[in-house]
């Protein structure tokens, strides 16, 4: 009976350790790839980058997205970055960023030139030379899988602004559950 007992109190601290880890870890053990790490340094380093989002990158409550995307938005023949930050919780992707090199030397170091940093379960596309963004707009009795309406916004680079401009914004129909 003593064995039994030894067991099963090894078998729960070792479950007990195992749990902590996991959500220590968010639930993932993989070390951030490089392209994350560089922009989660981009990120901590601009003066413009909210202190909400710099605290949850250094303190573990949010990451970088693994799912860059990367496309010519600035149409200037070189590739842009779209950047997620994700609490990896039921909130999701809370911060978007455009990193781009539009206007500098071809080797300058990418810098945001589009920030929105107060979402909530955001994605976010690229479509040819557009960043299209969505989010959900709830309704009572929705569930948080299923918002009854998204809101997709549309944006596009304005050369002469240097900046992404908003072309146009619709509500559609939400995901089914």
């Amino acid at each position: 009976m003593g064995r039994l007992r030894i067991a099963c109190f090894v078998l729960a601290a070792l479950t007990i350790a195992i749990a902590v880890a996991l959500v220590s870890t968010g639930g993932s053990s993989a070390a951030p790839s490089k392209s994350q790490a560089l922009f989660k340094r981009r990120l901590l380093e601009d003066a413009k980058t909210t202190t909400a989002i710099k605290n949850l990158l250094r303190d573990g409550g949010g990451i970088v997205a693994p799912d860059i995307a990367f496309g010519d938005l600035t149409a200037d023949g070189r590739s842009d970055a779209v950047v997620l930050v994700d609490t990896g919780g039921v909130a999701g992707a809370v911060a978007l960023y455009v990193f781009s090199t539009d206007g500098e030397a071809e080797d300058s170091p990418l810098r945001a030139v589009y920030r929105s940093q107060r979402l909530y379960r955001a994605s976010a596309e690229l479509s040819a030379a557009t960043l299209i963004v969505r989010t959900p707009r709830f309704t009572a009795g929705d569930d948080i899988c299923c918002p009854t309406k998204v809101v997709q916004r549309v944006y596009v680079w304005s050369a002469g602004g240097k900046a992404l401009r908003l072309r146009g914004s619709e509500e559609v129909e939400g995901p089914t559950g």
